[in-house]
Order: C-alpha cells, then structure tokens, then sequence
C-alpha cells in the first residue's frame, strides 16, 4: 500500500519554463483585471481561453501548433457545453462523446491525453456556466474564448522572436506522426482499454445529464470531479482509484476553503496571478499530478469574479456527488470484470466433452 501511494505521487520536475510561465501570467492578467474592472462576466471566458492557450510551450517545435489546437477546440468545446446547458439528451451525448474522446486519446500516450483532459474541462465550465451571470449566448463565449487565447498567441511569437527562433516551425511529417502513436496505442491492451471507456462513457454522461437535469448551480464541480477521479488502469487495482477520489476532495475542500478565505475579488486575483505563474513554471509531467494541477488552476480562474462563495456546501456536495458517481462505477465494471473473469474457465470447461466410459482409467484397490 505504501509502494503503491508513493508510486502514484512520483514526479521528477523539469527545468523550469520561466518564458512559457511569463507569457501565461501577462495572458491571464489583462482579462482578469479588464473583467475585474468592468464586472463584465465575458472577460472570464477570455482569461480560461488565456490560460487554456498558455499549457503549450511556444518554445518547443510543435508548441504553436498544440497552442493554436488548444484555442480551436477549447471554444468550440466551452461553446457546445454552454449550448447543451439545457438539453438534457444533449448533455447526455456530448459529455459520452467526450469521455470517449478522453479515453481514445490517452491511448496514444500523456501529451494526447493532456490535450483529451483540457478539452473536456472546457466542456464543464461552459454548461456549469449557464445561469451564473446574464451572458447567454454560446458563440459570443466561444469567440471570447478564442480572443484570449490569440492574445497569449500574439505574446507567444514576441517570446520566439527574442529567442531567435522562427516564427512557425517545420511540421512533422504525418508519417512518421502516425506510426509514433500506433506505437504508444500498442503498450495499452484493447480489452484493458474498453474496460477504461465505457467506465469513462458511463460516469462523465450520468454526470452530465445529473447537472442538466437537477439544474445545480456551479455544476462543474460535479463534472469535473468525475472527469479527474477515473483512472486509466483501475481495472488493476481499485485503491488507486480511491486514492484519486480522496485526492480529488481533500483538494476540493482546501480549494474551498481558499475561495471562503479570499472572497474579495481583488484579493483573489492578487493571490492567482502568481499561482498561475508558478504554475506553469514548474507544469507537471506526469499525468495524473498534471490533471489536478490543471482542474484546481480551471476552477481558480471560474470563481474568480463569483460572489457567492458564502454557500460553501454547494460546491463541496457536487464535488462529493461526482467522486461519489466515478467510485460508483468503477467499482461496478471492476466486479463486472471480475464475474466475467471467473465465469470464463468454467463455462470453458462446461462446453467441453467428458471421457466416454470405456475411456476413463481403471481405478484399482
């Protein structure tokens, strides 16, 4: 048990990125203190739309294009989550279809799946979203979104330029891109990875349809602890998966606690901005660890500008009900997996013929 815990928690930071962290605090800032300002709810899509843009390094090769890949589909995914909002059935099958999208992308290794879980955090705040303020139009938030991420863009190229770097690199040939993620597909058996994905399609499509339905304010609590608590290989072990559910509350209730601590916006965007800086200074590699950091920055960034952080218990019970959901399920396909497991030998041995009488050995005495 102690082996495992200290497995999970593994993490060999990199260098630190002080360019890529520089470009994602002065990314951040102008919405936060434009909307901090005006009290305009608008410019919140735009500093997640910042922030969201921010995860790529523009000083890698392919940093640019995962940035510019990261704005697309982050507002086109924050402005379906908003639409959905009130279609239950809706909600129902695009929360399936990114869990879907999660889980096919975590296939081919952890930068894929980081690109799966940022997507599908966008797609929480945008349906978590409606009914908080009086702005709602989806487009207008995808466009928003889209506008905050091409300011962090425009600052990334400046940081090309004083390093001396090109302004858009050579592209990989496709290739050579293909048979890379062949190859990370293959280290994850397929009957291991279905198992994965319809626990994934399941949880994250009951979840969204609980926060469409019982209209809960500050939904994303909700989806977003069930999107972070499921695992990749739970099917092996189901403590890990408890472990990521008490580690997805305790963060909630201590990210809580801030919020209560600091509900004066002013103070609250004081003490962020440089947390988003550190942040993204010393950005995770591991996955896990990377998923949390992420989520707790998202949700940092969501409440912000909120001014109810008085009512404590509701986003503390969504994020219980949402780990509750995710243990739900991947205790129920493990002891699935389990019963289909034991049953296999012995309707194997069932279909076979016993020795015919004439055939079977002599018992002497």
């Amino acid at each position: 048990m102690k082996r495992l815990f200290s497995q999970t928690l593994q993490w060999t930071p990199g260098r630190p990125a002080w360019g890529a962290a520089l470009v994602a605090g002065f990314g951040c800032a102008l919405p936060l203190l434009l909307g901090l300002f005006s009290g305009h709810p608008g410019f919140l899509w735009a500093t997640v739309g910042a922030f969201q843009a921010a995860k790529a390094n523009p000083l890698h090769r392919f940093g640019m294009l995962r940035m510019l890949l990261l704005i697309a589909l982050g507002a086109c995914s924050a402005g379906l989550g908003f639409w959905s909002a009130t279609h239950p059935l809706i909600s129902l099958g695009l929360f399936a279809f990114y869990a879907l999208l999660l889980a096919w992308l975590q296939r081919y290794g952890a930068e894929a799946g980081k690109l799966g879980i940022g997507l599908a955090i966008c797609l929480c705040l945008g349906q978590g979203q409606y009914g908080v303020a009086d702005f709602n139009n989806p487009a207008a938030i995808a466009m928003l979104f889209a506008l905050g991420g091409l300011w962090v863009t425009l600052l990334a190229f400046g940081l090309r330029g004083m390093h001396g770097l090109r302004m858009w690199p050579y592209m990989p040939r496709l290739g050579r891109l293909v048979r890379v993620l062949h190859r990370h597909a293959r280290r994850t058996p397929i009957r291991q990875w279905r198992v994965h994905a319809m626990s994934y399609v399941i949880a994250c499509a009951l979840g969204g349809l609980i926060v469409n339905l019982a209209q809960l304010p500050r939904g994303y609590w909700l989806t977003l602890a069930v999107f972070t608590s499921l695992q990749m290989d739970v099917e092996r072990s189901v403590v890990r998966a408890i472990q990521a559910c008490l580690a997805i509350l305790v963060a909630a209730a201590i990210l809580i606690y801030l919020g209560h601590s600091l509900a004066d916006p002013p103070m609250m965007v004081m003490v962020l901005l440089p947390l988003v800086v550190l942040g993204r200074a010393f950005q995770a590699h591991h996955y896990g660890l990377f998923v949390l950091q992420t989520t707790l920055g998202f949700l940092l960034l969501a409440e912000t500008l909120a001014q109810d952080w008085n009512l404590p218990q509701v986003r503390l019970i969504n994020a219980s009900i949402g780990v509750g959901l995710a243990l739900l399920v991947t205790l129920v396909m493990h002891g699935l997996r389990r019963w289909l497991l034991a049953r296999a030998p012995a309707s194997k041995d069932a279909g076979q013929p016993g020795p015919a009488e004439d055939e079977r050995p002599e018992i002497r005495l």
